[in-house]
């Protein structure tokens, strides 16, 4: 009988040695209390308690975690009153402080994003609320940091998931964007026909300019054609009085051909011939040398 009480004795307190043998996980903590007193805090790795009068207060995660709030009512500057909810990343960096520092420190983090939010948005009109949420993520995320520093808490980011005006406000929204979309609309077909009608003048002009380019260039090659005709004419001529020159001709020659140039004008359609006195006289002596010629022939 002695010996199975030992043997109970034995496994209580073996049994309570392996229960005072604790291993920490990565990325958590243990807070350690002695007597109901803060005693130490434990990071990754194997730890022993001493039994009884040691006690694990509370295991913190490290991880960055992240509280989804409910949407909050917020009135801006001009009275229009907004359901906004808000997304908090947040880090415990101190499991000490975040252990005693506060109770319910998820609570206490959702009323303080609400009371900062609404005093962020009471100092902006609507517009600015829509168009600033980059601003009003930066001003939560410093004053929420700052506050949950006693706390052991850092705060990494705030986002506003979700920004939800009036219907009423929703539905004058849609429709400024709708005239919005239509004007920017107007403005693009009206710079659209405007580019179109320039570049139709602007090839109107190209084609009247090449047209009138060709033009001028078809006159100066016709001019210099026809003076480059005038040219060869006035050579000809010169060479020919020059060979005419050289020749030496006779002044019977000199009438003779004078008479042939004459029988080449009068060939025309020319009604009425004006004959020049030296012509009459150069015919009566060719008259002179045909009867001279022919005498002689009578005779034989």
């Amino acid at each position: 009988m002695e010996w199975i009480i030992l043997g109970v004795v034995l496994a209580l307190v073996l049994f309570t040695l392996v229960r005072c043998i604790r291993v920490v996980q990565q990325a958590k903590a243990f807070v350690i209390e002695r007597l109901g007193a803060y005693k130490t805090t434990w990071n990754v790795g194997l730890h022993f308690k001493m039994p009884f009068i040691e006690r694990v207060a509370k295991v913190v995660t490290l991880k960055e975690q992240v509280a989804d709030f409910p949407p909050q009512p917020v009135i801006t500057k001009d009275n229009v009153t907004m359901q906004i909810d808000t997304v908090v990343y947040f880090q415990i960096t101190d499991p000490k402080l975040y252990t005693y520092g506060i109770e319910r420190p998820i609570v206490a983090i959702e009323n303080l994003s609400a009371t900062t939010l609404r005093n962020i948005i009471g100092d902006l009109e609507l517009d600015q609320c829509l168009t600033s949420r980059d601003v009003i993520n930066t001003k939560m995320r410093s004053i929420l940091d700052e506050a949950t520093d006693p706390w052991g808490i850092k705060v990494n980011r705030v986002e506003l998931k979700n920004i939800l005006p009036p219907k009423e406000i929703q539905n004058a929204m849609e429709k400024q964007m709708k005239a919005e979309r239509e004007r920017r609309e107007a403005i693009l077909r009206a710079e659209g026909e405007k580019k179109s009608a320039i570049l139709t003048a602007e090839g109107e002009k190209e084609s009247a300019i090449l047209r009138a380019d060709a033009k001028k260039q078809a006159q100066i090659l016709e001019a210099q054609g026809k003076a480059e005709a005038i040219l060869t004419v006035q050579r000809a001529t010169a060479d020919s009085i020059k060979l005419l020159n050289e020749a030496s001709p006779t002044d019977p020659v000199i009438r003779l051909r004078a008479l042939e140039a004459f029988a080449a004008a009068a060939d025309g359609k020319a009604t009425k011939i004006i004959i020049p006195s030296e012509i009459q006289g150069l015919a009566g002596l060719a008259e002179g040398i045909v009867e001279s010629v022919k005498a002689p022939a009578a005779e034989k």
